[in-house]
């Protein structure tokens, strides 16, 4: 306590020590010469001296330095002056140093976050432009071909013309998933939660990817043999989020690789689905953007593979709407994992998740 007291009033305390006793001395000289001496005047004079002098300099020194302040602040515009209140300044240097410095640092963050998100929004305009602009020119190359007069050649008008709808397929495609993310962002789209069981539905994944499978000769397995596994959730979301982790696992396996599925307990009230791959893998500097709207880790190679570029974005807001966690492993050249959690269910019979997939 002491030491605060001494931090805070040094400067007053001393600089009213100092004037009483040159005040103190000189009125001792009058009263000599006056005849007057007593030293019960000469006290009661130097403590009166000294409490007036330390109370009049703290204050002054208090409003000069809020003064200052509250100019400094008016001039940088950092910080509106009408945030600044008389009784939050202090004659404490100190303490006043390390506020600013506070202050400084929080709006260095705040400047550095502002410019990464600037930096964000530039890349992802100039990737929903790219994302956009290849379908949009294609159809349009298309209609004009035929409008140029090759409309008359009916092999060519039906070959154009299909090329021309698969590309209106891949805007419309675009277009919903990006409407999806809006949507879920916004709290639009509602969940329909219900019981089901995982293992069946990522076995329906399987059989609808078996054949983009078998263009890489990727083999899509599971670790084990399962008995159901009941979690509560949206069905037809779970799938989408599987069916898009299986793609993009498929997309970037290896030609003879394999894509496994893992399911196993998280917590007493969860269990973990994982999907895992020996594919090319991911670099680590990739992984804290990897779920971002458009963001490709390998751009020349995620354009030949075609895809919208929000499968992963999809899945992780899907997964956060569940409040449920999501997460990504990788070493490269050897492959990737994302897994995600899932609320376990009461299954038929009154058997527990934990104990069926113990049990497995």
């Amino acid at each position: 306590m002491a030491k605060d007291f001494k931090r805070s009033y040094k400067f007053a305390v001393k600089t009213s020590v100092y004037l009483t006793l040159f005040l103190t001395v000189l009125s001792a000289g009058f009263l000599l010469i006056a005849g007057v001496f007593t030293w019960a005047l000469l006290i009661v004079y130097a403590i009166s001296c000294f409490v007036f002098s330390f109370l009049i300099i703290q204050y002054r020194l208090e409003v000069f330095i809020y003064t200052k302040i509250k100019k400094i602040f008016e001039h940088v515009r950092l910080l509106s002056a009408s945030s600044v209140k008389p009784g939050q300044v202090t004659t404490d240097m100190a303490t006043l140093s390390r506020e600013v410095e506070k202050f400084a640092e929080g709006k260095k963050m705040e400047i550095e976050a502002l410019k990464m998100r600037d930096s964000y929004r530039k890349e992802f305009m100039g990737n929903i432009s790219h994302e956009l602009k290849t379908p949009l020119f294609t159809v349009q190359g298309y209609i004009l071909t035929l409008l140029d007069g090759a409309m008359k050649d009916k092999t060519v008008r039906k070959k154009y013309l299909s090329r021309a709808a698969k590309g209106v397929e891949r805007l419309i495609y675009i277009v919903n998933d990006l409407d999806m993310i809006t949507r879920l962002e916004t709290g639009e789209l509602r969940l329909k939660k219900e019981n089901f069981d995982v293992i069946e539905v990522v076995q329906n994944v399987f059989d609808l990817l078996e054949m983009k499978a078998a263009k890489k000769n990727i083999t899509l397995i599971f670790d084990t043999d399962y008995e159901p596994v009941w979690v509560r959730a949206d069905r037809e979301k779970i799938q989408q989020v599987l069916t898009n982790l299986l793609v993009n696992s498929i997309k970037y396996g290896k030609h003879d690789g394999t894509t496994e599925v893992i399911i196993e307990n998280f917590s007493k009230k969860r269990v973990v689905v994982r999907v895992t791959d020996n594919g090319e893998g991911i670099e680590k500097v990739h992984l804290p953007r990897l779920f971002e709207r458009f963001y490709r880790v390998d751009k020349s190679g995620s354009r030949k593979e075609g895809g919208s570029g929000l499968g992963l974005a999809i899945v992780k807001h899907l997964i956060e709407a569940h409040k449920e966690k999501i997460f990504v492993e990788s070493v490269p050249g050897l492959g990737s994992e994302f897994s995600f959690t899932l609320k376990k269910a009461k299954k038929p019979g009154g058997v527990t998740a934990e104990t069926r997939v113990a049990q497995a």
